[in-house]
């Protein structure tokens, strides 16, 4: 069966018309054939809105019982008996009158929706949970009443019911809002002008975002990657440099000039791995661009232009800022760079070049040495030893012709070059030049060419020999940076694996950086301030350290044990990185462990209050009646009567004192201020007791606990408690023809005990849930209790080192295990 659709009538306040626009939408539809009934609809007295309801079928509302008043809601079990095609409820995030079978009215419309039937209904922004407590403060007014966002978003439709502040104030003074007594206070409280000027721009700016999440999706299915201008969206490109923080902070500026733009930063990484950035330096600049409100991405290509641009139109970019290219002057003249050619490419996307201190400046700092300093020292001996030596033996062979001693010398300069790299091997080319045209040009024996065919074989000889080096040298040096580039990411993926299989962070990775450097200890300042530190001795301040590497504002890493050179501490800064993010995250998880406690007390005390409400007030409100009956001086009780008022209210104050028990040992427990005091206790003593406490009913139970079981190490009156509940919850859904069985057996160190009801039983995948409070598994209302009694007993029995685990019956039902340990008194 197809799910239902969802459509929504959003408004910014009360009266905008959604009630009316939604009733307009019900005749269309009806009109045009559609099976249409009014689930339910509030006018509030509104006039227009009732005259709309007339020619649809209305589904007669349900009565409720609440606190000796009489309320009506939406009758859901007559709605999904009729089937409409099509159902009208009003008020999305309405709370239903405790006694119903779903606490909110959009959890009655999920039902609806899941048995194929079509909703229009309605809801106002300050019942949105995102901008419930933004609300409150433009209005001073708390709205108790909330639908989460997700579940708004999910409708397949949201239609904005939009009018100006000034028109909704008109037709709250005409009377068409409010009854004339509230017009003046409404006015002048939550219908101010600037309340709903604020409601209306957050209502339009929260249906912007909906729109997007269609348009994006839109876009995607239809493989759009052209910009729709729809949104500015300022994408920054960033190289991993210094200058990355400037573009970060101009563009967000961009941004901010126009209210709600997007802000995004992205890294191109050269997927050829040879082209690096500065994993230190991008850390820190993806830091600034999401506290600036913005993200960060990274994306790999061969082309930076191209991935570039590619995933701005991807994202519906409109506008790219770019860095200044930092090249120098000379390099400018052979390329077009990144940034021209991405203004050449970028069609409809502005693009921003910015300019900033590094730029036209060059490389940044010298190139890395292609060779070891031995291999260059090797390379010199061989010019200057090997050269000379292949002149002689040249000149004591039978003469050669010229272009063969050309030959021999370039092979010479080919066999240098591998072994010393550039400036070795330029060297032996000016070094073979000379000795070529000393020895071998004519006229011998002088630094002059005669022929000018010699002139030229030597030219090309010198540019052939230089050629040679040059491309010997730049693939040593690319080498020596991809090894380099290699061992940098795994030692970072090493971390990163060490990291997240911690459950502290931070220790770990300063641990990781202490074994990856062979270092003594490695300490992390803040303010002077020592967090965290791995090893010893502990740095407790700069002056101690053998290595200082800024992290992230206040934040210092403090090295000791040995000096890192220069190629390390690039590595050393991507940690220093790393560790103020893990920092920053455990402190947050830290605040968020602090409020999490808050947050379930929160919502235990509004489950507590919700859930007994009615038990509470009904054994309260029974032996209020029984004694006020008895000290009524207008009406004679005779002696039966009297004793039947008295066991009223003797068995009402009982059930209200258990149930205030219940309440104080389940907060004992979550405070673990519950006191147990184990002894060898007998189950045959404990079953009959607890049975005792159950009156009549637990005379119909069946008991087949064995007299020869090992004594269980318990408390008596926290197992017999334990019982009782167990005992009762199989009482209440066991047949009358079938009532439970309790069992008991020893296995070796501990005893069960089994409490077994044929009833309709749980299924497997809710058995956590029976033990949660407040839960009541398939009741529909307060009459059967607050649901501690599976709660409280499993924490009883924890208590007890026991435990009490469900299980189904064979043939259909639940049984209740519960294990105790054997008394060592056994």
């Amino acid at each position: 069966m197809a799910r239902g659709e969802l459509r929504i009538y959003l408004g910014a306040a009360p009266g905008v018309g959604k009630t009316y626009a939604m009733l307009e939408e019900a005749h269309r539809r009806a009109e045009r054939g559609t099976d249409v009934v009014i689930a339910l609809v509030e006018t509030h007295g509104r006039r227009h809105t009732a005259a709309m309801i007339s020619g649809l079928e209305v589904i007669t509302r349900r009565e409720i019982s609440y606190r000796g008043a009489a309320f009506t809601e939406m009758d859901l079990d007559a709605v999904l008996a009729r089937k409409p095609e099509l159902a009208v409820v009003d008020e999305y995030a309405h709370t239903n009158v405790p006694g119903s079978r779903n606490a909110k009215r959009w959890q009655d419309i999920e039902e609806l929706l899941d048995a194929g039937i079509s909703v229009l209904t309605t809801v106002n922004i300050q019942h949105l949970e995102s901008l419930n407590d933004v609300v409150a403060r433009i209005t001073g007014v708390e709205q108790r009443e909330t639908v989460p966002d997700a579940v708004v978003r999910a409708a397949e439709q949201v239609e904005l019911v939009d009018m100006t502040p000034e028109a909704l104030r008109r037709r709250m003074a005409h009377g068409n809002i409010y009854q004339p007594e509230k017009i003046d206070a409404a006015l002048g409280n939550y219908f101010r002008t600037g309340n709903l000027t604020a409601l209306r721009e957050l209502a339009l700016l929260w249906l912007a975002d909906k729109v997007e999440e269609q348009l994006g999706k839109y876009r995607a299915d239809h493989a759009i990657n052209t910009t729709w201008e729809t949104r500015e969206r300022v994408v920054v490109a960033l190289t991993g440099g210094r200058e990355g923080q400037t573009l970060i902070r101009r563009a967000a500026r961009i941004a901010a000039r126009t209210k709600g733009a997007g802000l995004m930063a992205v890294h191109v990484t050269r997927n050829d791995g040879l082209a690096g950035a500065d994993p230190a330096e991008l850390a820190r600049q993806r830091v600034l661009v999401e506290s600036l409100g913005g993200s960060y991405h990274q994306v790999v290509g061969t082309d930076i232009p191209d991935a570039l641009l590619e995933f701005a139109r991807g994202v519906n970019a409109t506008q790219i800022v770019l860095g200044a290219s930092s090249r120098g002057r000379f390099q400018q003249l052979f390329t077009t760079g990144v940034g021209v050619s991405t203004i050449a490419r970028s069609e409809s996307i502005d693009v921003h070049l910015v300019s900033h201190e590094l730029a036209g400046r060059g490389r940044r700092g010298p190139l890395p040495a292609a060779l070891s300093r031995g291999r260059r020292i090797a390379g010199f001996v061989t010019t200057l030893a090997g050269l000379p030596l292949l002149a002689a033996v040249l000149q004591v062979i039978p003469p050669l012709p010229l272009v063969d001693d050309i030959l021999l010398f370039l092979v010479a300069v080919v066999v240098v070059a591998l072994i010393g790299g550039l400036w070795p091997a330029l060297l032996a080319a000016v070094t073979g030049s000379l000795l070529l045209n000393w020895f071998f040009t004519p006229p011998v024996g002088r630094f002059t060419i005669a022929e000018g065919q010699n002139l030229l074989a030597l030219a090309i000889f010198v540019a052939v020999a230089v050629a040679v080096s040059w491309v010997v040298d730049t693939a040593a040096r690319k080498t020596r940076q991809a090894a380099q580039a290699s061992a940098d990411a795994q030692t970072l993926a090493t971390v990163a694996g060490s990291v997240l299989r911690g459950e502290r962070p931070l220790p770990a990775l300063l641990d990781r950086l202490r074994e990856t450097f062979s270092l003594d200890s490695v300490t992390l300042l803040e303010k002077g301030a020592v967090v965290t530190s791995v090893g010893s001795p502990v740095c407790e301040k700069p002056g101690d350290a053998d290595v200082e590497v800024a992290a992230d504002g206040d934040l210092r890493i403090l090295l000791r044990g040995r000096i890192l050179p220069a190629s390390d501490r690039r590595i050393v800064e991507a940690f220093a990185a790393q560790a103020a993010i893990a920092l920053q995250q455990e402190r947050l998880k830290a605040e968020a462990a602090t409020a999490k406690p808050l947050a379930e007390a929160d919502k235990l005390r509004t489950a507590l209050l919700a859930a007994v409400s009615h038990d509470l007030r009904t054994p309260l409100a029974s032996a209020k009646a029984a004694v006020a009956s008895l000290r009524s001086t207008e009406i004679q009780f005779d002696d039966d009567d009297r004793a039947e008022l008295l066991a009223t209210a003797d068995e009402s104050l009982d059930r209200l004192d258990r149930l205030v028990a219940n309440l104080l040992d389940m907060s004992r427990l979550q405070t673990g201020a519950l006191g147990v005091t184990a002894i060898a206790v007998g189950a045959e003593e404990i079953v009959p007791r607890a049975l005792d406490d159950l009156g009549p009913a637990g005379r119909t139970v069946t008991v087949r606990v064995p007299d020869d079981l090992p004594l269980l190490h318990a408390d008596p009156g926290l197992l017999e408690r334990v019982l009782v509940n167990v005992i009762a919850n199989a009482l209440r859904y066991s047949p009358p023809d079938q009532p439970p069985v309790i069992t008991g057996s020893s296995h070796s160190d501990h005893v069960e005990l089994r409490v077994i009801d044929h009833g309709p039983g749980i299924p497997a995948d809710r058995w956590d849930d029976v033990f949660l409070p407040f839960q009541r598994l398939g009741d529909r209302d307060n009459h059967t209790g607050v649901g501690l009694g599976l709660a409280l007993s499993r924490g009883l029995i924890e208590a007890m080192c026991g435990t009490l685990t469900p299980e189904e019956t064979p043939g259909g039902g639940l049984t209740m295990i519960l294990s105790m340990p054997v008394s060592a008194a056994a």
